[in-house]
C-alpha cells in the first residue's frame, strides 16, 4: 500500500539540536514499513520513544503539512478581487492541459504583473489597444528585456485566447520585439577535461560527467531514477523531458565502472542521485557544484552547466555525427534548433585561412 500521511500524527520539535518532526503512530509493522521505505531519513528516538524525520519543506510537502507552493502566490495576494478569478481560471486550464509545474508558473506570474497593474479594471474588457499600451509600458518604462516581453506577452495571448476564446485577430496589431541571435556557449575538450579533476566527490563528478556526456540537461539529471540506466544495452532512458517528450541516449561506456562503484557506496533508493535526507537532488546544488568546479579549474569563462549540454552537441558535430542524429539525442522537436551548433563549430570555420596568414 502506499504511504498514507492520515495513518500517522506529526508534531514540529527540536532532537539533539536540530528541527525535526515526531512521528506518532499506532504501531504495526505495516505502517513502519511504510514510513521507513517512503523516508529513508526516519530514525527511531530512544529518549522520545517515537519515529522522526528532518524538518524540511520537502518532507512537509509530502506529510501534507503544507501546500505545494502556487505559482504566482505573492503576486496573487496584491490583485484586485475582481481580477483574482483570472487569474485562477487561467492556472486551472494549464492544470488540465497538463502545462509544465515550470511554464504554469511563469505564465501565471507573468500574467499576475498585468492584473496587479489594472487594480479594478476588469481583464475581460481590455481593447488591443489597451494591451498594445500596456507592453509599450513594459519595453519603454519597465525596459524589460526582450525575452521577458515574449514571456509575458505568450502569458496574456493563453488567457485571451486559450480561456475567453478570443480570436487570434485580437493581438494582430502588437509586435513581438526581435529576439537577440545569440550563440551557444560552449567550453572545449581540454577545459572540460580539466573541470572534472576539480570535482573530488564521485557523486558531484558523476552528475557533471552525464550533463556532458550524455548531453543533458540539468533538470533531466536530476530526475534520472535507477530503472532509467539500461547497462546491457548501454543506453538511458530520459523520462518526461521538455516538451513531455521520452527519449533514449547512449550510455558512454567510460563512465559505467564509476556508475557502479557509486552505486555500491550511496545505495541510492529511488533517484540515481538523491539529497541528503533522500528525495531528488536539487537543480541549484548540482549548478553550484559546476560553478565551484570552474572556480578551482580557473577557467574565466561565462558559461553555466548548460553549457556542459552545448559542448556535447558542438563536439559530436565536429566528429562527424550526422545533425539528425544529434536531434534525436538532444531530443529537439525541430532541426533548425539543431542547426545553429552548426555556428559554433570549428568543423569547418577551422579549415577557413585568413588572407591576413598570406602577406
Amino acid at each position: 500500500m502506499p504511504f498514507n500521511p492520515e495513518n500517522y500524527q506529526f508534531l514540529i520539535g527540536s532532537h539533539h539540536n536540530k528541527n525535526v518532526i515526531f512521528t506518532h503512530f499506532s504501531y504495526n509493522s505495516l505502517k513502519l514499513k511504510e514510513l521507513r521505505e517512503k523516508f529513508s531519513t526516519a530514525k527511531w528516538s530512544v529518549s522520545k520513544r517515537c519515529w522522526y524525520l528532518p524538518d524540511l519543506k520537502y518532507i512537509r510537502i509530502e506529510l501534507g503539512m503544507i501546500a505545494k507552493t502556487e505559482p504566482g502566490k505573492t503576486v496573487f495576494k496584491q490583485i484586485h478581487p475582481i481580477n483574482q478569478v483570472a487569474l485562477k481560471r487561467m492556472n486551472e486550464l494549464l492544470l488540465l492541459k497538463a502545462y509544465s509545474p515550470n511554464t504554469i508558473k511563469i505564465y501565471c506570474t507573468e500574467f499576475a504583473q498585468l492584473l496587479y497593474l489594472l487594480k479594478d479594471t476588469p481583464v475581460n474588457t481590455l481593447t488591443p489597444e489597451r494591451m498594445r499600451a500596456y507592453l509599450l509600458y513594459c519595453v519603454t518604462k519597465l525596459k524589460l528585456s526582450e525575452n521577458i516581453i515574449h514571456s509575458r506577452l505568450n502569458a496574456i495571448k493563453f488567457y485571451f485566447e486559450q480561456v475567453l476564446h478570443h480570436d487570434k485577430l485580437f493581438f494582430e496589431e502588437i509586435p513581438r520585439p526581435k529576439k537577440r541571435q545569440s550563440l551557444p556557449k560552449v567550453l572545449n575538450k581540454n577545459d572540460i577535461a580539466k573541470l572534472f579533476t576539480k570535482v573530488g566527490n564521485l557523486k558531484q563528478l558523476l552528475m557533471l560527467k552525464l550533463c556532458y556526456g550524455m548531453g543533458l540537461r540539468v533538470s533531466e539529471v536530476v530526475n534520472l531514477k535507477i530503472i532509467d540506466i539500461d547497462s546491457q544495452r548501454m543506453l538511458v532512458h530520459i523520462e518526461s523531458a521538455k516538451g513531455k517528450r521520452d527519449r533514449y541516449v547512449t550510455l558512454p561506456s567510460s563512465i559505467l565502472d564509476d556508475l557502479r562503484s557509486y552505486y555500491r557506496n550511496y545505495h541510492p533508493k529511488t533517484y540515481l542521485f538523491e539529497g541528503q535526507y533522500g528525495g531528488q537532488y536539487s537543480i541549484r546544488s548540482v549548478q553550484a557544484v559546476f560553478k565551484n568546479a570552474m572556480q578551482k579549474a580557473k577557467i574565466n569563462k561565462s558559461v553555466g552547466i548548460h553549457g556542459l549540454r552545448h559542448s556535447y552537441a558542438t563536439h559530436l558535430l565536429e566528429c562527424g555525427t550526422d545533425m539528425f542524429f544529434i536531434q534525436k539525442l538532444l531530443g529537439h522537436k525541430d532541426i533548425k534548433t539543431t542547426e545553429i551548433y552548426a555556428k559554433v563549430s570549428n568543423r569547418q570555420l577551422g579549415s577557413v585561412k585568413s588572407p591576413l596568414d598570406d602577406l
